[in-house]
């Protein structure tokens, strides 16, 4: 069953591509204090997730920062390396969207969001979806009906529900 709105996030220990290769970080120690938009995504240099669904928070990354959210996370299941090339590719990062790896898919499982689809070579992937936390507690969670859609997930919804 899906994590709901007023549910607290389950702790969970992401990946990140630092100076000296793979870091873990601590999900609760980016959003205990803080406001935090947090978007999973199926896989990284695909069609959907690549041409709409990052940039959409790239571009709302500061309107979203005036509305007082103090960081916005990419996360897949996959390896750092290839969020760390993947944020490369885009300007994720220098954007201000932080890319994270739940390289062994723990924190989608956790949240009840995982899917497999055979046919495109996705098992425990992360259903589209995202999600704005304060203090680890989800306030607001919009998923995706359809693989291939990025509407209730992007950052432009995300922003026009913040901003109420």
């Amino acid at each position: 069953m899906p994590i709901s709105v007023g549910e607290s996030l389950p702790n969970a220990t992401f990946l990140r591509m630092g100076d000296g290769g793979p870091e873990s970080i601590e999900l609760s120690s980016i959003t205990a204090g803080r406001s935090v938009v947090l978007f999973g995504l199926p896989g990284p240099f695909t069609g959907t997730c690549t041409d709409a669904h990052v940039p959409s928070f790239m571009r709302t990354r500061g309107s979203l920062g005036e509305a007082g959210v103090d960081d916005v996370i990419c996360f897949a299941v996959t390896d750092p390396f290839v969020m760390k090339a993947w944020s490369e590719a885009t300007g994720a990062e220098e954007a201000g969207v932080r890319m994270l790896a739940d390289s062994d898919g723990a924190f989608t499982k956790a949240i009840g969001l995982d899917f497999d689809a055979p046919p495109v070579g996705f098992y425990g992937r992360t259903v589209r979806h995202a999600m704005h936390v304060q203090d680890g507690v989800v306030k607001i969670l919009n998923l995706e009906e359809t693989h291939g859609v990025c509407e209730a997930t992007a950052g432009e919804t995300m922003l026009a529900m913040i901003q109420g």
